[in-house]
């Protein structure tokens, strides 16, 4: 296998895991990375990870905006991350949402979190290697798409859940209560970081 088809990713949650969570917000303008993000992905970035965003956008779905104002978004959060020296790899949406109202978008889909099927298609595109990858996300959902597709996880525990509708698939590797916590929490699991030396910020 190519280093290149052997690339590590973390794939991100959007809404409450990299960015303040805003319900259905498409403004650009609102959009604000959750503290410490830089410093995170900065950690992950020297670890020789590529950065992946998934997110589920059933706004489309739900007739509150169309997929066209997902690419302002998309061009906002390279912006805001450049700023902080992250390159993003790729941006996946899924539009759909099955109590949706609009026709196209109001089906069952496999990309919809919990499934997996952004994060197939990311590996895809970009040869990446899910059993050496991670997602990060501040819900259950999240965890089970990471487990669905091959990869460690981590749920950031910030109040985003709030079902706790529990299974095996639902089980994440780490839990954190930040997003720094949880790029520190991969590294130690990597053997890149020794806890003994750099402890996690205190909660």
């Amino acid at each position: 296998m190519s280093d290149q088809a052997a690339r590590r990713a973390v794939f991100l949650d959007k809404d409450g895991t990299l960015v303040e969570d805003v319900p259905y917000n498409v403004d650009p303008e609102r959009l604000r990375l959750v503290p410490g993000a830089g410093e995170a992905l900065r950690l992950l970035r020297d670890a020789g990870f590529a950065f992946v965003v998934v997110s589920n956008q059933s706004g489309v779905a739900r007739g509150l905006y169309d997929e066209a104002a997902l690419d302002p978004v998309r061009r906002r959060l390279e912006e805001l991350l450049a700023g902080e020296g992250i390159d993003l790899t790729d941006v996946y949406f899924c539009p759909h949402h099955p109590h949706g109202v609009r026709r196209g978008y109001a089906v069952e889909c496999l990309c919809r979190k919990p499934m997996p099927g952004l994060l197939h298609r990311a590996a895809q595109e970009h040869e990446i290697d899910l059993e050496r990858s991670w997602l990060i996300g501040d819900i259950l959902d999240d965890v089970e798409a990471g487990v669905r597709a091959g990869c460690r996880t981590v749920l950031v525990d910030n109040g985003g859940e709030t079902e706790w509708r529990m299974s095996e698939l639902r089980l994440p590797h780490h839990v954190a209560v930040s997003l720094q916590e949880a790029a520190r929490l991969i590294l130690e699991d990597e053997h890149v970081l020794d806890w003994r030396r750099r402890p996690v910020a205190a909660r």
